[in-house]
């Protein structure tokens, strides 16, 4: 049986939009006969090697300091002996995830010296920021310095959406294609609910440069003029208790975290999901999510968005400040017509050009050579 070994920073319990990208590619992957094997980061003291849903899972040791967020790996003597575990294995090729996550460079390495081909794939579409111009310019020596190390070792660079791929031209490579961010068409979706309100919803995490506050103000204007409208929030991060604690309408709710089953339950009353990010992304699953769930979408230009929504045509693309997002909104609000046209033809979009059973087919006949 073919082995793929991936390498990711994080897997679940973890939750963010790589995990989610590489659980459904590794489980599609194991539905089309392949043996695969994910290494990642023994963030949480969790098991060292276990079999999960199918998967091989190795974690490797790491230190305390920034564990949550950029695990720094303990290359000692348990790590080796981890790592070594892949030995025993066939492994026909490796996937890693990004090019500054560590993970990455502990999987090209391996792969390096044992001529087994390595395909990275990107998944932002901009440098790292964290709102600090001082930490953003060391973070991007670093992000550079580290592309430099590993880009002689990489086989094939892939981009979940062209915008990512065209992004790294920033560092002088060439993408070999695109492997979209995608989602599971055949998975048990909870039936659109009816409800007497008209509902938006915003998924994602609670940070500046998502555009959650002009989310939030644009809202409180609206609902000056309409009293049928509701917002939802799902999601954490550091602008959590900020946002919840200034913005205390009973027709805004806070839901903090979800899961999975959870959060479908609220993509089912949603009439319009909105994600205005300020700050150029990937391909954002959650779009993909609303999408499947007949949910109009209100996006920005940024990153690969703008490869999912084409404005006027299966959902609406505006501007990156408060009033362009408020006018998308009443807009919609207005036109139940426009909504479910707009819903209906983004959702055929997605089952055309975004389920993983055509990604993952293209993910294997890129990597397998076919």
């Amino acid at each position: 049986m073919k082995t793929i070994v991936v390498f990711s920073a994080y897997y679940y319990p973890h939750l963010g939009g790589i995990e989610r990208y590489i659980d459904h590619m590794m489980h599609k992957f194991i539905s089309k006969g392949r043996n695969v094997i994910l290494v990642t980061s023994n963030y949480n003291n969790m098991n060292e090697i276990e079999m999960v849903d199918g998967i091989k899972i190795i974690r490797l040791p790491v230190f305390k300091l920034f564990k949550n967020r950029y695990p720094i790996f303990k290359m000692n003597r348990k790590a080796k002996y981890l790592i070594s575990k892949l030995d025993n294995y066939n492994i026909e090729s490796i996937i890693v995830n990004t090019r500054f996550h560590l993970t990455s460079h502990i999987g090209a390495d391996y792969g390096k010296k044992r001529n087994i081909p390595v395909y990275l794939i990107e998944h932002g579409s901009n440098y790292i920021t964290l709102d600090n111009k001082y930490i953003d310019f060391f973070a991007n020596i670093y992000e550079r310095y580290l592309t430099y190390k590993i880009k002689d070792k990489i086989t094939g660079f892939y981009g979940v959406s062209q915008a990512a791929s065209n992004w790294i031209k920033e560092f002088n490579i060439k993408a070999n294609g695109v492997w979209y961010n995608s989602i599971d068409v055949d998975q048990k979706l909870p039936r659109k609910k009816k409800h007497k309100s008209i509902n938006f919803l915003y998924a994602g995490r609670l940070i500046k440069q998502k555009g959650v506050l002009n989310i939030l103000n644009a809202f409180s204007e609206l609902e000056k003029k309409y009293d049928n409208i509701h917002l939802y929030i799902a999601g954490e991060g550091p602008e959590f208790d900020k946002y919840k604690g200034k913005y205390k309408s009973k027709n805004i709710s806070f839901l903090g975290k979800l899961n999975h089953d959870k959060l479908f339950e609220y993509y089912a009353i949603t009439d319009i999901f909105l994600y205005p990010p300020l700050w150029p992304e990937g391909l954002p699953t959650s779009i993909l999510e609303a999408g499947l769930m007949k949910c109009s979408v209100v996006g920005t230009n940024q990153g690969g968005i703008k490869e999912v929504i084409i404005n006027g045509k299966n959902g609406l693309i505006v501007k990156e400040t408060e009033k362009s997002l408020l006018n998308g909104m009443n807009k919609l609000i207005k036109n139940e017509k426009l909504r479910k046209e707009l819903a209906n033809k983004l959702y055929k979009d997605i089952l055309g050009k975004f389920s993983w059973n055509v990604t993952s087919d293209a993910i294997l006949n890129d990597i397998e050579g076919r």
